[in-house]
């Protein structure tokens, strides 16, 4: 298998598919293929009980229950992926002993190997005030899968210990080994008049960690201003 990130501000994917291969997606990331790649629904999961548990779980994470399976049934096929608003795509390489922790919305597609997983917040205020809840995706097996995140992408890789300030609604995602918490902003005129809420989450190495530039949050306010929504 072989893909391009392309675009600008709405990035998009183009997977390329030798006959037999596969790639699958959450519903709703298909923009277009070629009519030599097959397109099919299902669960992951390999019998009816972990097909029913995985349902569970991604109920849960608030996605839908199926996934949409991608293969390229002859000669070299193409499909296009694309994230349901404005930013970028990054892959992320996940393995046996290194899992990828994303916010519920960022996963896009991946690679057969890739397992979506859910795991809860190991710090009570992480889960509470850190912005992405107490249920996060996970994303083991291994295989390449690609989230896509709001805005900008910057990427850190932490040391041992080294913390992470961030915007409770800019996290995308971090390696497992990355200890997840928030923090209360100790200045009182940072909270007053920061306008930047009352937490930051804190992220503590070792480990990747992706954040992005634009919270989703604030930019649905932008568009649809809650005093509009108040009035109607």
């Amino acid at each position: 298998m072989e893909y391009r990130i392309e675009g600008g501000n709405m990035q998009y994917l183009l997977v390329e598919l030798e006959e037999g291969e596969e790639i699958f997606a959450e519903a709703g990331a298909f923009v277009c293929k070629t009519s030599n790649v097959k397109m099919e629904t299902r669960m992951q999961g390999k019998g009816i009980g972990d097909k029913f548990m995985k349902l569970i779980k991604r109920k849960l994470t608030g996605e839908s229950a199926f996934l949409v399976y991608f293969s390229c049934e002859s000669g070299r096929g193409t499909v296009v992926f694309t994230g349901p608003f404005p930013g970028k795509i990054v892959p992320v390489e996940v393995k046996p002993d290194r899992a990828f922790v994303a916010q519920k919305d960022a996963f896009l597609c991946g690679t057969p190997g890739v397992e979506i997983d859910l795991t809860f917040t190991r710090s009570f205020k992480g889960g509470l005030l850190g912005g992405e809840g107490f249920v996060l995706q996970k994303l083991k097996g291994d295989g390449v899968a690609f989230v896509h995140a709001c805005g900008d992408i910057i990427e850190y890789n932490l040391a041992p210990g080294e913390i992470l300030q961030v915007d409770t609604g800019c996290v995308v995602g971090f390696e497992e080994t990355v200890k997840y918490s928030a923090e209360m902003i100790k200045s009182i005129k940072g909270i007053l008049f920061g306008g930047e809420g009352l937490f930051l989450a804190t992220l503590e190495g070792p480990g990747r960690v992706l954040v992005q530039t634009t919270n989703i949050e604030g930019l649905r306010n932008v568009i649809i201003p809650p005093e509009l929504l108040e009035e109607d």
